[in-house]
């Protein structure tokens, strides 16, 4: 990865997030509805998919779901991982700690997929129920990752300066301890959001997540794999814009984390 950022511009990395994040949360806005057709058509700008539904229509509407379910997810699993995590890390009771850490551990070995394949199943078509299965196989990695970053900071002389002057918890923890915890984070969110695409994706792909009919770029690519020679955009289309954006943020949060640690050298 450090040798393909090496060589990508920082205008390239941006261009593989952008353009999927504009077709997915725009596209809904400008399109016009997906109109049928005939399947496997060549007609129009992609053609058309198997149940002859312009392809393009459908890049248009599929990536709101395709990608808001992941990013929703990891904001999520964040927001209640994060918060368990600066909790632990700061409380001054070790029973504190372990009540908190230790029933996050049962969850760690539990096949991700699998928990969410059955949850998406018990709630059929349910983009909220998807959304936030993903985020709770990923809390318990995040408290953990985020009780990590924080300990030292936390436990600190700089913290017990902060307490004697009566600072409150938020601003001593959101505000001294957050800063320490934001370079672990750079580094885990770009894998973070990755897994969190390719689990939605998983899910719908197989068919346990969302309509088959619906118009969801994993869905679209499940549906339509069996015609990939008669009609390949309908295909390789939302294919592509998934790699694009996965690939496309590693580099980005690949770079950031980068950045960090020479400012990090340099201020040393």
């Amino acid at each position: 990865m450090r040798a393909l950022r090496a060589r990508t511009p920082l205008a390239v990395s941006t261009l593989l997030v952008l353009i999927p994040l504009l077709v997915a949360f725009l596209g809904p806005m400008i399109s016009v509805g997906v109109k049928p057709g005939l399947p496997y058509d060549k007609a129009g700008l992609l053609g058309t998919d198997g149940l002859g539904r312009d392809v393009f229509s459908l890049l248009l509407e599929g990536g709101r779901t395709a990608l808001g379910m992941a990013l929703g997810a990891v904001v999520t699993a964040y927001l209640i991982g994060g918060a368990i995590g600066l909790v632990a890390a700061s409380t001054r009771h070790r029973w504190v700690d372990e009540a908190l850490i230790r029933p996050l551990d049962v969850l760690l070995p539990l096949p991700s997929l699998l928990v969410i394949s059955v949850v998406a199943v018990g709630w059929r078509a349910s983009p909220l129920a998807i959304t936030l299965a993903v985020a709770m196989v990923n809390v318990p990695t995040v408290a953990r990752l985020v009780r990590a970053a924080a300990l030292d900071a936390a436990s600190g002389p700089v913290v017990e300066a902060l307490r004697m002057q009566r600072e409150s918890w938020a601003g001593i923890h959101l505000g001294y301890v957050g800063r320490a915890v934001l370079g672990p984070v750079a580094a885990d969110i770009g894998t973070r959001i990755t897994l969190a695409v390719f689990l939605v994706a998983s899910v719908n792909f197989l068919g346990l997540g969302l309509s088959p009919t619906a118009p969801d770029w994993a869905v679209s690519i499940s549906r339509n794999r069996e015609g990939l020679l008669l009609q390949p955009w309908a295909v390789l289309a939302p294919a592509l814009l998934l790699v694009s954006f996965t690939l496309g943020f590693n580099l980005l949060a690949d770079r950031l984390v980068h950045r960090a640690r020479r400012l990090a050298e340099v201020k040393r």
